[in-house]
Parts: C-alpha cells; structure tokens; sequence
C-alpha cells in the first residue's frame, strides 16, 4: 500500500506545472491520498490482529505439548515401575516354576535331546522315501522352550516304534527318482528291504536326505548284485533266497561302487603295465601253441609206439626210419645215426620253450621298472605340491603297485606253464631215447648171437 500512495504523490508533483490552477483535481488527489492512506491503516490494523491471534493460538498450541509431554513422562514413569514390577514377578514365578517342575525339567530336555537325534534319523531313514515329512514334528518339538504335553510324548513314541517296524519289512511301493542322468521320474516302483537297501528295475538306489529323494547310483556294483536286486523286486513277499544287505546303510555300497574296475587298474598302470599285459597275452598264446603241439606229437609218438613199421609222419617214426634203412650197419655206427636222429627231433620238441621262460623272467622286471617310474612320479608330485592332499600322490603309487602286481600275475602262470611243457617235452624225448635203446640193444644182441 506504501507504493501505491508513493505513486500518487509522484503524480501529483508531475501535475503540479501543467495545471497549477485546476483546483478540483487537487481535491480528488487529496481524496485518493487519504483513502489509500485510510486502507493502508486498515489493512495493517487486520495484520496485526491476525498476527495476535496467530500469536495466542501458538501459545495454546505451546500449553498443550507441554501438557502432553507431562502426561507422556508420567506415563513413561509408571510404565518403567509396572515393569520393574513385572521384572520382579517374572523372576519370582521363573524361580516358581523352576522349584516345581522338577524333575519335569530334566525330562524335557531329555525329550528335546531325543526329538533331536531322531529327527536326524528320520531324516537319513530309507524308509523316510515311503514315508516323507515325518521329521518336521520332531524338529519343532526339539526347539520348544516349553514342556511338551502329553499327546505330544504319545505321538513321539508312536513315530519311534513306527520307525522300528518299518526297518523289518520288505514293501513296495511309489516314489519320485532320480536316475543316473540326473533326470527327475515319477511314480517309479521301488523295492525295499527295511533301512538297508531299495531297488527299482534292477538299480540300486541311495536315500538323498538333502533332496528328500532316491537316487539312482551312477555306477552299479556287480552284475550278479544286480541279479539278486532284480529277483528281490520281481519276488513274492517271503520268497527272496538270496539278497545283499548293506548294513552300513549305504556307506559299503558307495565305497563298493566307488572301486575301480579291472580295467581302470589296468589304466592306472600305464604304458609299463599295458607292455606288461601285452608280454603276458602273447606268453599265453604261444604256450598255448606250444601245448597243442606237443599233444599232437605226442599222440603220434604213442600211436607209434603200438606199430610194428615206422611211419616218418612222427619224431618216433623218423628214428626207427633210421634202423630200417641201416639194417647192416655196425652197432656202434647204428647208435651214432641213431643219436643224430634223436637230436633233429629234440629240437623241434623243445623250441619255444626258452621264449616262455624269458617272457617269465622280463614280466616282473618289467613290473619293477613302473613301481620305480611311480615311485619317481610320486616323489615329484610330493615337491610340486607337497604332502597336503594325497590324493595328488595316489596316480603315481597306484602306477607302482599295479605294475607290480601285473609283472607277478604274468610270471607266475607262465612259470607254471613252462614247467608243464618242459616236462612233457622231457617225457617225449625220453620215449625217443628208450625206444632207440632197445632198438640197439636188440641189434647188440642179434649180432652176439649170430657171432656164437
């Protein structure tokens, strides 16, 4: 308002000297002065009402916080004292209840132990497969901080007996499975014998308790295991002759599927142990050979034996061919031809067999150089890595002990089978040997007779 009536003053002095005489309009500026002083007054008369009002309603307004306040401190100052008080009556009726329960206080902490560890149980039970969620009540009853009632303790014992009777049947029922690809399958039959073992098709399963779920091993145990869990599920109830229970609840069967195979030993060997089965498999097959050929000589050499003519198809035959084409010839001069003939048919009759007992002796040096290359191979991975994990050792010892092993299961057969073969060329030879004998000892006698 103070602009406006500046304003007017403004333009009362620019009117001034344009028109000085004109009373009338110095009236009207007069006039509008005074109003607009007027408004001016009025207008700052209502401010400073509103502002007194303003000014007593914050005041009120000021009162009642205070107010509030006072109440909220003395409602703060009794909450503290009923607390306190609680405090202490709480304290007074934990004492209470601590002096009456007694020996009810030890038992709930036996319940708690024991909801605990079956829970545990349950939750690695076989059967919990057929039966799942069972656990849940005994978990909560395990963390109670309350005393349980009565129905509660029936319904714990009914679980444990529940338990017991189930670990002695063999069922068979429904279940989700896992397979070895790690593929999900429903409705899957499965067989199970108490908390032992469950198969389905023929599979062992295992009971995964952090999936809840059966799963199919990767790797099966033997054939005729898998045998036995095929007729255990495709039998009548009672009528099982034979099955193999895993009393461990799993831990045989994992450490059994677990072992390797014969030919994964084989693998774990090398290249010494596959030279090792390479001089055994070609040992075998020659003494093989060798056998057969000293049976057909041999057969012939007996047949000889009952004939009165020679027949040089045989060892025996090509000696005593030899008598027949010298029938004058001197004692002395038969014997030697005789001897000739017996060492061309020696030969044949025991070739090969130095071959065998070479192989027999290679084998287990063969086998002693790979325990000395695992050894070696060890000992470097103990610098590498250190003794931290043995696991970074088991290449190189399982090198030197299958080696081993491989040298001494070759050897020791083709030992045998040299020995065997020795002999029965031995045997053969000596037929050779007596049926030349008499041969000249008949011819000695002729002579000394016709001599007489």
């Amino acid at each position: 308002m103070m602009n406006r009536l500046t304003l007017l003053l403004a333009s009362a002095c620019l009117l001034l000297p344009v028109s000085g005489a004109a009373q009338e309009t110095l009236d009207e500026l007069l006039q509008q002065v005074e109003q607009a002083a007027s408004e001016e007054a009025r207008i700052d008369q209502q401010r400073l009402q509103e502002f007194r009002s303003e000014r007593n309603r914050q005041q009120q307004l000021l009162e009642e916080a205070r107010a509030e306040l006072r109440a909220q401190q003395q409602r703060s100052d009794r909450l503290n004292t009923e607390f306190d008080n609680n405090e202490r009556e709480l304290a007074d009726l934990e004492t209470t209840l601590a002096e009456r329960q007694g020996n009810l206080g030890e038992l709930f902490g036996v319940v708690r132990q024991v909801a605990g560890d079956f829970a545990s149980t349950l939750d690695d039970s076989m059967t919990s497969a057929q039966y799942p969620g069972r656990s849940q009540f005994l978990s909560d009853l395990a963390q109670r901080d309350r005393l349980p009632r009565v129905e509660e303790l029936r319904e714990m014992w009914t679980a444990i007996v529940r338990e017991i009777a189930a670990s002695g049947k063999t069922v068979e029922f429904t279940a989700d499975v896992t397979n070895a690809d790690g593929d999900l399958e429903t409705g899957r039959s499965v067989a199970r014998l108490g908390v032992f073992n469950a198969v389905s098709d023929g599979n062992f399963l295992r009971w995964d308790s952090v999936r809840d779920r059966l799963v199919e091993l990767p790797r099966q145990p033997a054939s005729r295991y898998q045998a036995m869990a095929e007729d255990f599920q495709n039998a009548a109830p009672g009528t099982v002759e034979e099955m193999a229970v895993d009393f461990t609840r799993g831990t045989i069967l994992q450490s059994v599927v677990q072992s390797p195979t014969y030919r994964e030993r084989l693998r774990q060997g090398g290249p010494v142990g596959l030279v090792i089965v390479a001089l055994g498999v070609l040992g075998l097959l020659f003494a093989l050979w060798k056998g057969v050929m000293l049976f057909i000589r041999g057969n012939a050499i007996k047949r000889q034996v009952k004939r009165d003519s020679a027949d040089k198809g045989n060892a025996l035959g090509r000696v005593l061919a030899v008598y027949e084409e010298n029938p004058d010839a001197d004692v002395e001069t038969l014997e030697l031809k005789l001897d000739e003939a017996i060492l061309r048919e020696t030969a044949p009759l025991e070739s090969g067999l130095p071959f065998i007992k070479v192989l027999y002796v290679v084998a287990p040096l063969i086998g002693l150089l790979g325990t000395v290359v695992g050894m070696i191979q060890t000992f470097q991975q103990i610098t590498l890595f250190g003794t931290g994990d043995p696991r970074m050792m088991a290449g190189g010892i399982s090198m030197a002990l299958i080696t081993t092993v491989l040298g001494l299961v070759v050897a020791i057969p083709l030992t045998l089978i040299h020995s065997v073969l020795q002999s029965r060329s031995r045997q053969l030879v000596q037929i050779l040997e007596e049926q030349a004998a008499g041969i000249i000892a008949r011819t000695a006698e002729e002579r000394h007779g016709h001599s007489v």
